[in-house]
């Protein structure tokens, strides 16, 4: 794929407000899991999860609150600190050649919960007026794009966990094709609703709670890991079209060089080797770079017992020899698992990698899997200098894989 420029980063997470916040704390191991005191948290069987701490209050007039489901809110924040960072991409672009792709897995379910209690518990017949249009799954994007009179490609991707990050490989494909020259990409996610919660419980995915330390709940790796915790936030990037970012003098933080995307038709949920492989060495490919290059990769690693072990056999299986020597490590440790902002959450920490030349631990891997074998970065960031590119993966329920490698950026003339 030919390159496109990164040009901003805007996060909301578990572990606060802002890029560099998100990945300062990753550097110090810091975990945003907490135990959940939400109103209905007795009806829980697992307490934990990761709450992003913000109040939209803040951030927007009573009137548009109305009107914005959680999911909403944490995009358009973490869009606007994307757009303040990039210098000018948007303000100095044709509207008709700027979009928006956005990776949304469940949509907005805090207005869709409020309408069911509404509408059956509560035994009313008139729920908000604007309960639909705060549900629904593009929402995020529609905002985002009216908020900054974007008339390009508007679009919203629903892959399950990979959604965000084939939002981002699409719209970045986009931009390299020729079909226009800014997007902005991410993803948003607000599961931390009853309902949300109590449909992940009966899959039995979700993690134990740690008994002496709730935030250390998620062990990705670890041969004592339970499951994985639900996050919330949002993750948006701005993507253009790279001469056009060299040409306004644009600060580039990294290239997005290659992306792939494969679904594996295994199983609705079992991850499969086969399927994860493939997308990175799709994603390889299209970076035109040989996995001796990669310095680092941001793992799927979810903390359940299938994703781990899979994820690190499709690892040893892409990489070979390299695979012992390539540094690989779960984010999600510390600020749990966003779902269908996942992908876009933890590029951000892939693309920060590089600008930083740090790469951060996996937290809570005390006890390891003999089965997950790989380097994953214990319990401390550890320096990277002079690492030229970092890999990305995102895997999903439905086999949707996406992987995303970024690069830093090539001198102009190069």
């Amino acid at each position: 794929m030919k390159p496109v420029a990164i040009t901003g980063l805007g996060v909301v997470s578990p572990l606060g407000a802002g890029a560099n916040v998100f990945f300062d704390a990753l550097l110090a191991g810091r975990s945003g899991i907490v135990r959940l005191e939400r109103p209905f948290s007795a009806r829980l069987s697992t307490r934990v999860a990761a709450p992003a701490p913000f109040d939209a209050t803040s951030s927007f007039p009573a009137p548009k609150l109305r009107m914005l489901d959680r999911v909403s809110q944490l995009a358009l924040v973490a869009a606007a600190e994307a757009i303040a960072q990039s210098q000018g991409a948007l303000q100095s672009a044709d509207p008709r050649r700027a979009g928006v792709s956005m990776g949304v897995a469940i949509g907005g379910p805090e207005a869709s919960d409020e309408g069911y209690r509404t509408l059956y518990q509560d035994g009313s017949d008139r729920i908000k007026p604007f309960s639909v249009l705060m549900a629904m799954t593009n929402a995020p994007a529609s905002w985002m794009g009216m908020d900054h009179g974007l008339q390009g490609p508007n679009l919203t991707y629903s892959t399950a966990c990979s959604s965000s990050a084939v939002a981002i490989g699409e719209a970045a494909r986009r931009i390299a094709r020729g079909e226009v020259d800014v997007m902005l990409a991410g993803g948003a996610e607000a599961p931390l609703t009853l309902g949300t919660i109590k449909a992940w419980e009966a899959l039995k995915t979700l993690a134990m709670e740690d008994a002496r330390d709730p935030s250390a709940s998620c062990k990705p790796f670890s041969r004592n890991r339970s499951g994985l915790v639900l996050g919330e936030g949002a993750a948006v990037v701005v993507l253009e079209d790279a001469a056009r970012a060299r040409q306004r003098g644009a600060t580039i933080l990294a290239e997005l060089v290659g992306y792939g995307c494969c679904t594996d038709t295994a199983h609705i949920t079992r991850p499969s080797v086969a399927g994860q492989a493939h997308a990175m060495k799709l994603a390889l490919e299209d970076a035109e770079l040989p996995p001796g290059d990669i310095g680092y990769i941001n793992a799927h690693g979810t903390g359940t017992a299938a994703n781990d072990s899979v994820e690190t056999a499709a690892i040893r299986e892409v990489f070979g020899p390299r695979a012992d020597a390539t540094p690989v490590s779960s984010t999600k440790s510390m600020h749990g698992h966003l779902l269908g902002a996942a992908g876009a959450l933890e590029f951000v920490a892939a693309v920060l990698t590089l600008v930083r030349e740090t790469l951060p631990p996996t937290m809570h891997l005390e006890e390891p899997d003999p089965e997950c074998d790989l380097d994953y970065v214990p319990g401390r960031s550890r320096p990277a200098p002079g690492m030229t590119a970092a890999l990305s993966n995102s895997f999903a329920f439905g086999g949707t894989n996406a992987v995303l490698v970024a690069r830093r950026p090539v001198p102009s003339g190069a």
